[in-house]
């Protein structure tokens, strides 16, 4: 590979997780485009003051499909290779992942194949478990069910509620995430 690998980070909120990507880019990857669904997204003015491109599209009122087709289409004008899920909050259609098969990544709360969806920190403090975590896997048609690239326990304390095990495990997202996208695009 010539050059760092060319990633598109897709966001749909504040978009910490592309932050600390954007942070530790380094040599292994540069973020080409910051893309969301939510055109107000607080993580879009990030990118902007950043200098990162950006491309934001709202899908009400156009559908799924012509969604998709212009986020594919603006990924690729921007000449992204790599796709990382960062805070993105809407599946991806089989077809769109069909297209970027084992190129698109993304980070999970949870130590999966435990807690696949939302809500996975209540699950696993009401479940009795000794620690939480987060996990980056590949992204394929079944929900959260791809290749687990690298977790990272978190320790559920005593008297922990989902917002402060939330907390403890960002900040561990923050640290997983971009180490395991360094590798991933150097496969």
């Amino acid at each position: 590979m010539s050059g760092p690998a060319k990633v598109a980070v897709l966001i749909s909120g504040r978009g910490s997780n592309m932050q600390a990507l954007a942070e530790a880019a380094g040599d292994a990857y540069e973020i080409v485009v910051v893309a969301s669904d939510k055109p107000g997204a607080p993580g879009l003015a990030w990118a902007i003051q950043h200098r990162l491109p950006t491309f934001a599209l709202s899908p009400k009122g156009i559908g799924k499909p012509v969604f998709e087709a212009a986020l594919d289409g603006a990924l690729r004008e921007a000449g992204a290779e790599w796709i990382a899920l960062a805070g993105y909050m809407r599946l991806l259609s089989d077809g769109f992942v069909a297209k970027w098969r084992g190129r698109i990544v993304n980070i999970h709360p949870s130590l999966l194949p435990k807690y696949k969806g939302l809500d996975t920190h209540a699950r696993a403090i009401d479940a009795g478990d000794a620690a939480g975590g987060c996990s980056v896997h590949v992204v394929t048609e079944e929900l959260d069910g791809g290749e687990v690239l690298g977790q990272r326990e978190v320790a559920i304390l005593p008297g922990d509620t989902p917002e402060t095990l939330a907390e403890r495990v960002l900040a561990a997202e923050h640290q997983l995430y971009p180490a395991v996208l360094k590798e991933f695009v150097r496969r």
